[in-house]
C-alpha cells in the first residue's frame, strides 16, 4: 500500500493549536486570560480550528537518514521542527570563554554556577513524618460532586447505549453463550472516566529522554477514542522521566561504553542466568552494586517491578508474616500475595503504629494456632515515588534492634538520588547498611539503564539465586544495559589508582558468585579497578568521581529549589524537601486534563505526569513532577513561572496564606535561599 504522502513544510514558525492563548514576555510565559471562563473558551475555539486543519492521515515511516542530522547530532531529531526554541536546544546565556561543557544542553543542561548546589544528607532533628495539608471544603465538596456526575452519567449512557446503540456496546454483550472478557464493573473507569483524560496518558515521544523531550504531536476528533498524529514534532522541558541523575545521554562517557560493549557483547545475552545467559559483565555488575550499596553480594534483574515480585516469594511463605507500609508500591503488593504469606499494614510512615503492629502479631502469633511465625519481615520504601517521602529509617532500625524482624528496604527511588554519596537512605542517615537484611533497588531511575538489584549477605543471595523465579526463566540483562549500570554507578563511586602488581595482593574476586572484597575498603568508597572490565576507558572526570558528584549536588538544589518554591508560591506539595519526585496537588479530576494540556502548550512546552484514583487517594489527584539533575537553575524558574500562572487559572494554590506567598519574581531571585531553607 503506497504511504500517505508527507506534510508540506511550513515556511513560518511552528505555533501549537493553542497557543494563541499565551504570549511571551522577557523569555517566560505568562498566560493571558486570568478566568478559567476565558480560558476555556479560547481552548475550545483553538481546538475548533484544529479540527477544521488539513491533518494527513498516516505519517510515513522514519528511516535511517530521517532520523540523523547532517552535524552527526543523532541524538537530537530536528526533522518536523520548524524552529529552534532558544533555552531547549541552546542555552540562554552562552557558556564564556573558560567554560567548557562535554554535554548537549537538549539532554544535560549547562550549569557551572556553583551556588546551584546542594549536599543531600539528614539534618538531626527535622521530621520526616509529612502532615498533609487539608484543601478548602468548597474543593473537597466540588471534587466528590464532579466524581458524582461523572460516575452517574457514565451509567446512564451505559444504560442507554445498551438499549438503542447495542452495535457500539458489542464488547460488553454475551456472545454466543460466552460472557463478555471485559464486564462493565472492569471497564467502567476505562471508558468513562480515564477515556476523557486519554490526552495526558502514553503520549509518544522520540528521541532521548533527557532534559528535554521530543513529542509527537497529535489530536482527537472523536473525544479520545483515537487519536491521529500530524507528523510534527514539539521539543518540551522533560519533568516526567526518572532521570534523576541525567545519565538518560545519548552522547557522553557512559554512552560510548554502552556503544563499546554493542561491539563486544551484542545486544542480548539470549538465555537465562542459570543457564547460558550469564556473562562477566553479569558477575562484575553484580560485584559493583554489592560494593555500590556496602552488602557483602549482590543480584540483578532484567525488570525491576519483577525483582520484588520474583522474589520476595524466596523470602517467605505461608507462615511468615509480611508487615508493610501502606503505601508500598504495587510491585512489593504482588509479590507479597505469590509468597503466601500473611500481611498486615500499618499507617504510612507512622513509626509508632508499626510499634502497636508489631506488638499485637508477636503476642498474637498465627491466626487460629496462635503458633509463633516463621519469620518477620517489614518491608519499607526508601522513598516513596507517590508522595515523595523518606522513610523514617532510625526509627525503623531503632525497632529492628528491639523485635528481632527482618528489615526489606526498597530503593528503587532512592538508590543514586539521595545521600551525600548517592547510595541510598542509609547514605543519607549516616546508617550502616549491612545493618538492613535485604537492600533493593532499580537501575531505571538514577542509572538510566533498567532492571533491578537485590543485595544482601552472600548466604541469602546464594539461596535467591537458586530459589527466585527469574534465576531460571527470567531472561538476563542485555550486555549493553548492563554497561550502562557498570560505567554510570562508577562514575559515581569514582574510580581508585590501580594497585601495584604483586603476589601478596589482599584484592580478591570471586566469579562463581559476583562477590568482591578488599581489606582496605572503607565504604563509602570509590570503585576498585578490579570490578571494571579491563577493556573500560572513561573520560578524567567520570574517574575522578567529580561528575557524579557534581550531578548529585546540583540533582537536590534542584529539587529543594522546586519544591520550596512551590510552597512559597501557594501550592500544596507532598514529601520532603530533598526529594526528587515533588507531588503537586490538584484535587479535581477535570483539572488534571487541563494542567497537563496547558504546560504542554505553554510558551516553553513543558511536559508533566498526571496521576489519579486508583493510583492514589480518591482526593488527592496530583501532578508528579520528576526533576533532574540535567536541568538547570532557569529550567526550574520555566516550571515555576508556568505553575504560577496556571494555578490562578485553575484555582491551585491553596496552601499558604495569602499574606505570606512569594511572588513568581521573588522566588526566581531567591532561589539559592529557598534551597538552604
Amino acid at each position: 500500500m503506497p504511504s500517505s504522502p508527507s506534510p508540506s513544510p511550513i515556511a513560518l514558525p511552528k505555533m501549537s493549536p493553542t497557543s494563541s492563548i499565551f504570549k511571551k514576555r522577557s523569555s517566560t510565559a505568562t498566560l493571558v486570560p486570568k478566568t478559567a471562563a476565558s480560558y476555556l473558551s479560547a481552548l475550545s475555539e483553538a481546538d475548533a480550528r484544529r479540527l477544521r486543519a488539513h491533518v494527513p492521515t498516516a505519517t510515513p515511516a522514519l528511516s535511517l537518514s530521517s532520523s540523523v542530522t547532517s552535524d552527526s547530532e543523532d541524538s537530537v531529531l530536528h526533522e518536523n521542527e520548524e524552529y529552534i526554541r532558544p533555552g531547549l536546544e541552546t542555552p540562554l546565556r552562552p557558556p564564556t570563554s573558560e567554560q567548557v561543557f562535554n554535554t548537549l544542553h537538549s539532554e544535560f543542561g549547562h550549569c557551572a554556577n556553583d551556588e546551584y548546589r546542594y549536599v543531600s544528607e539528614h539534618v538531626p532533628g527535622t521530621s520526616l513524618v509529612h502532615v498533609a495539608q487539608e484543601p478548602p471544603y468548597y474543593i473537597v465538596i466540588s471534587t466528590y460532586i464532579s466524581y458524582l456526575i461523572l460516575i452517574c452519567l457514565g451509567h446512564i449512557r451505559d444504560f442507554l447505549g445498551k438499549r438503542f446503540h447495542p452495535s457500539a456496546y458489542h464488547h460488553l454483550m454475551p456472545r454466543d453463550g460466552y460472557v463478555p472478557l471485559n464486564s462493565d464493573f472492569d471497564s467502567f473507569y476505562t471508558r468513562r472516566l480515564k477515556r476523557r483524560m486519554d490526552e495526558c496518558f502514553s503520549q509518544p515521544v522520540t528521541g532521548v529522554a533527557g532534559r528535554t523531550i521530543m513529542l509527537m504531536d497529535r489530536y482527537s476528533a472523536d473525544y479520545n477514542a483515537t487519536q491521529i498524529f500530524t507528523g510534527t514534532r514539539t521539543r518540551a522541558l522533560n519533568i516526567s522521566s526518572y532521570n534523576y541523575l541525567g545519565f538518560a545521554q545519548a552522547k557522553g562517557g557512559c554512552a560510548d561504553a554502552v556503544e563499546e560493549s554493542i561491539r563486544r557483547y551484542g545486544v542480548s545475552s539470549a538465555g537465562a542466568r542459570l543457564e547460558g545467559g550469564s556473562t562477566d559483565l553479569h558477575v562484575l555488575a553484580e560485584s559493583l552494586v554489592a560494593r555500590f550499596v556496602g552488602q557483602e553480594d549482590a543480584l540483578i534483574s532484567s525488570m525491576g517491578f519483577s525483582t520484588n515480585s520474583a522474589y520476595i516469594p524466596a523470602l517467605v511463605s505461608k507462615g511468615c508474616l509480611v508487615i508493610s507500609d501502606e503505601l508500598n508500591h504495587a510491585s512489593i503488593r504482588f509479590g507479597v500475595r505469590l509468597s503466601g504469606a500473611n500481611v498486615r499494614m500499618y499507617k504510612h510512615n507512622d513509626m509508632d503504629a508499626l510499634e502497636s503492629l508489631l506488638r499485637e502479631c508477636i503476642s498474637q502469633g498465627q491466626p487460629k494456632t496462635h503458633r509463633p511465625w516463621k519469620k518477620i519481615l517489614v518491608i519499607v520504601e526508601g522513598l516513596y515515588s507517590m508522595e515523595g517521602t523518606i522513610v523514617d529509617l532510625p526509627r525503623v532500625i531503632e525497632l529492628k534492634q528491639k523485635y528481632k524482624f527482618y528489615l526489606f528496604v526498597d530503593e528503587a527511588h532512592s538508590i543514586g538520588a539521595v545521600g551525600p554519596n548517592g547510595r541510598g537512605v542509609a547514605d543519607y542517615f549516616g546508617i550502616p547498611p549491612q545493618s538492613i537484611d535485604v537492600l533493593m533497588g532499580t537501575m531505571t531511575k538514577s542509572f538510566g539503564a533498567a532492571g533491578g538489584y537485590i543485595a544482601g549477605s552472600k548466604a541469602l543471595i546464594d539461596r535467591l539465586r537458586v530459589r527466585g523465579y527469574l534465576g531460571a526463566y527470567g531472561e538476563a540483562m542485555a550486555p549493553p544495559v548492563l554497561m550502562q549500570i557498570v560505567s554510570s554507578m562508577a562514575s559515581i563511586m569514582g574510580i581508585a589508582p590501580a594497585p601495584p602488581t604483586s603476589n601478596s595482593s589482599t584484592a580478591t574476586l570471586r566469579l562463581g558468585n559476583g562477590t568482591a572484597t578488599e581489606s582496605t575498603e572503607i565504604h563509602p568508597g570509590p570503585a576498585p579497578p578490579s570490578l571494571l572490565p579491563s577493556w573500560l576507558t572513561l573520560d578524567p572526570s567520570l574517574v575522578s568521581g567529580v561528575e557524579g558528584r557534581t550531578r548529585l549536588r546540583r540533582l537536590t538544589f534542584n529539587s529543594r529549589y522546586l519544591h520550596q518554591g512551590l510552597i512559597k508560591l501557594g501550592f500544596i506539595t507532598y514529601g520532603h524537601p530533598m526529594s526528587p519526585v515533588i507531588p503537586l496537588l490538584l484535587f479535581n479530576p477535570g483539572k488534571m486534563n487541563m494542567f497537563h494540556r496547558l504546560m504542554k502548550e505553554n510558551a516553553t512546552p513543558i511536559v508533566v505526569v498526571v496521576v489519579s484514583y486508583p493510583a492514589c487517594a480518591l482526593m488527592t489527584t496530583r501532578a508528579r513532577l520528576c526533576v533532574s539533575a540535567a536541568h538547570t537553575k532557569e529550567d526550574m524558574d520555566t516550571i515555576l513561572r508556568a505553575c504560577d500562572d496556571i494555578g490562578d487559572v485553575l484555582d491551585l494554590k491553596h496552601g499558604i496564606p495569602r499574606s505570606e506567598r512569594w511572588d513568581i519574581d521573588t522566588v526566581c531571585e531567591r532561589a539559592v535561599e529557598l534551597a538552604h531553607m
